[in-house]
C-alpha cells in the first residue's frame, strides 16, 4: 500500500482525465490510492484481469516446473501455450487492449487515461497496442510492484514512451516527433 501510495502521489502529476482498473482487488485498491488524490472515479473492468493460468494458478515457480515442465519450457520459448490450460496471451490481448482503446477515445485532446492492471496483461496490451507480433511480447519484460509504463500516441499510431518507470515521465528531446 505504501508503493502504491507513493505512485499515486506522482501520477497525480500527470494530472489524469480517467482512471480505468482491474476488478480484482490488488490493482483496484492500487487504482483507489489514485482516485483518493484526485478525485476522479474508478472504472473497474473485468476484462483488464491477469492470465488466468489454469491449473499453474496458485503454484510457484518450482511447483510448474516439476508439474508442467515441458509445457513451461514450451512457453518460454514463445509457443502458444495455455498455460496449465488457460488462457494464450493473445487472447489476454484481445481482452484488455479495447478496453483502453475504448477510454482512450473519451479523452479530451491530449487527455492523460491511467489504466491500472496486472504484469502480464500489461505486456500483452501494450505488445498489441504497439503492433508488435505477440512472440515478441515478451521482450517488453514485466512490470515492477507499482510501476508503470507510459504510452503516446504517435504519426504512426502508439508509441512506447517509457516502461518499468518509477519515476515521472521525462520528455524526449528528438528530431523523430
Amino acid at each position: 500500500m505504501a508503493q502504491a501510495r507513493r505512485s499515486a502521489r506522482l501520477l497525480a502529476s500527470l494530472k489524469p482525465d480517467a482512471i480505468v482498473a482491474s476488478d480484482l482487488r490488488r490493482a483496484s485498491d492500487t487504482a483507489a490510492e489514485l482516485a483518493a488524490v484526485t478525485g476522479l472515479p474508478v472504472t473497474r473492468d473485468a476484462a483488464l484481469r491477469e492470465t488466468y493460468a489454469g491449473e499453474w494458478q496458485g503454484l510457484t515457480h518450482e511447483e510448474i516446473l516439476e508439474k508442467y515442465g515441458e509445457q513451461y519450457a514450451a512457453w518460454k520459448r514463445g509457443e502458444p501455450v495455455r498455460r496449465g490450460g488457460g488462457e494464450l496471451e493473445t487472447e489476454v490481448a484481445d481482452r484488455a487492449a479495447p478496453v483502453v482503446l475504448e477510454h482512450a477515445a473519451r479523452l479530451p485532446q491530449s487527455g492523460t487515461l491511467v489504466v491500472v492492471s496486472h504484469g502480464g496483461t500489461i505486456r500483452t496490451t501494450i505488445g498489441r497496442l504497439l503492433g508488435l507480433d505477440s512472440y515478441n511480447w515478451e521482450g517488453l519484460g514485466g512490470l515492477s510492484n507499482c510501476c508503470w509504463s507510459v504510452l503516446g500516441e504517435g504519426a504512426r499510431g502508439w508509441r512506447l514512451l517509457e516502461h518499468n518507470a518509477g519515476t515521472l515521465p521525462e520528455p524526449v528531446l528528438g528530431d523523430d516527433d
